[in-house]
């Protein structure tokens, strides 16, 4: 049984700092770790992964966004970002000139049976100024690419896709309507993983509302659960059987993204 654990941590050095990042690790024990805005660069952080191969793919722009695997079976291969044809193909500049290829937001990682794919999904700001990114681009690069990684392996992906999919993945969603996280465009990005076939693994385990995995820090959101789930694992349709287990994990803290797992009978 392999453990793989996603986890949004908002600053990998503000996380080490709080010691909530070595809690995570000791809890949990995960064999392969995916992490979203780590907001840094290998050389700006101190820290002891005895066991685990490190991988990290950072944004140009000092801390800012960035990904990150950890793993304990060492991969065949690790690709960062996405590759050229694909870049070109769906132009990931946005009117801003904002080039989100540069930006670290993806890593695919191949092993034996099977690829695991990190992602940290543009958001679409208050303004909703970046859902022609998302919609037209980054969402129809990112399914692309999963579906070019599956023709040689069954996919595992992973990461803070930045938006809540049905009315049961956020507390309250009809205030919510067409704002940000929660827009036709970008719920739509989601409804085409489905539609290729992909799995949401945390509802073949779990049904209906309450299973949120971010929390604004206002109103006493997180106490309250009053969050959102825009953190996943989507898998290959080929994985669905060997899926043993998918959880969100809200009592580790240190973030205002709480991890997410599943567990794969590999």
């Amino acid at each position: 049984m392999i453990k793989l654990y996603s986890w949004n941590v908002n600053g990998i050095r503000a996380v080490l700092k709080k010691g909530e990042f070595q809690k995570f690790l000791k809890n949990y024990s995960p064999d392969i770790i995916c992490l979203q805005e780590t907001k840094a660069h290998k050389d700006q952080v101190e820290i002891d992964l005895p066991g685990y191969e490190e991988y990290w793919n950072s944004a140009e722009k000092k801390g800012y966004s960035g990904t990150a695997i950890f793993s304990k079976i060492k991969p065949i291969s690790v690709e960062y970002g996405f590759p050229d044809k694909i870049s070109e193909k769906y132009h990931l500049v946005d009117n801003e000139d904002r080039d989100s290829s540069t930006e670290g937001r993806v890593i695919a990682a191949e092993f034996d049976k099977f690829y695991v794919v990190t992602v940290y999904t543009p958001n679409a700001k208050d303004d909703l100024s970046r859902i022609p990114l998302r919609h037209d681009h980054w969402d129809p690069a990112f399914l692309d690419y999963c579906k070019l990684l599956q023709k040689k392996k069954p996919v595992l992906a992973c990461g803070d896709l930045n938006v809540a999919h049905t009315p049961d993945d956020l507390a309250r969603p009809k205030p919510n309507e067409g704002k940000k996280g929660y827009t036709t465009e970008e719920r739509e990005g989601i409804d085409n993983f489905v539609k290729a076939g992909f799995v949401d693994t945390l509802r073949l385990f779990k049904k209906g509302n309450g299973y949120y995995t971010w929390w604004t820090h206002w109103g006493n959101a997180r106490a309250n659960n009053v969050g959102w789930r825009i953190d996943y694992w989507l898998a290959s349709k080929s994985l669905k059987p060997k899926i043993k287990a998918a959880e969100i994990h809200p009592e580790q803290m240190g973030s205002d993204h709480c991890p997410v797992s599943v567990e794969v009978d590999l």
